[in-house]
């Protein structure tokens, strides 16, 4: 089944960056077309990743094992869209000026906790490959255990940057501490039955 469903899901996690590259081609994104490329790819990078954080609970609490597979897919697609976020911001925001990129990083925190995210989803996409799963063994898991830092760091960096009217980081806060919650009950639950 989920070989059926895997090119549809691939799809549908490519209409976003569609619909942003026809956007792009219409001259359609508004006054401010860097910064507007800039939100939407990072919106997209943090959906994906709740989406991401969110399979093991749905496959636990409906057991629907095979769901386990798509995981490291819409991970990626996390990475793909936390990728274009960062070169939008580097290339049309900065014009790949390396020392003001430098400055931002280091001056403004929101920036600093956004790259750390960044670092964190780069690296765990490095190593999704099977041969890294092979090679790191063990080490993988623990590894791969940073997405949840990950997470927590894009939803401070939303929150700082949205500064005054924050009600969709908080949405998307209030969704990831249900998340995370989901885990450390399950962890509480088996160590204490």
């Amino acid at each position: 089944m989920v070989r059926l469903v895997k090119p549809v899901i691939f799809f549908l996690a490519l209409m976003p960056f569609i619909w942003l590259l026809s956007k792009v081609f219409q001259n359609d994104l508004g006054p401010d077309p860097a910064q507007a490329l800039s939100i939407e790819t990072g919106e997209w990078a943090l959906r994906f990743l709740l989406l991401t954080l969110a399979i093991t609970p749905f496959r636990q609490i409906f057991r629907v094992a095979e769901i386990a597979r798509l995981r490291r897919m819409i991970g990626l697609f996390a990475f793909f869209y936390a990728s274009i976020h960062f070169l939008s911001w580097m290339a049309f925001i900065l014009g790949f000026r390396w020392l003001a990129i430098a400055e931002e990083l280091v001056e403004r925190p929101y920036i600093t906790v956004g790259f750390l995210a960044y670092v964190i989803l780069f690296l765990l996409g490095v190593t999704s490959t099977n041969s890294m799963v092979r090679r790191l063994g063990k080490n993988w898991k623990r590894l791969h255990k940073f997405v949840y830092a990950a997470s927590i760091l894009a939803i401070v960096h939303l929150l700082w940057i949205l500064r005054t009217d924050v009600t969709e980081a908080v949405i998307y806060g209030v969704l990831l501490a249900i998340l995370l919650g989901y885990r450390i009950f399950r962890k509480l639950k088996f160590n204490f039955a």
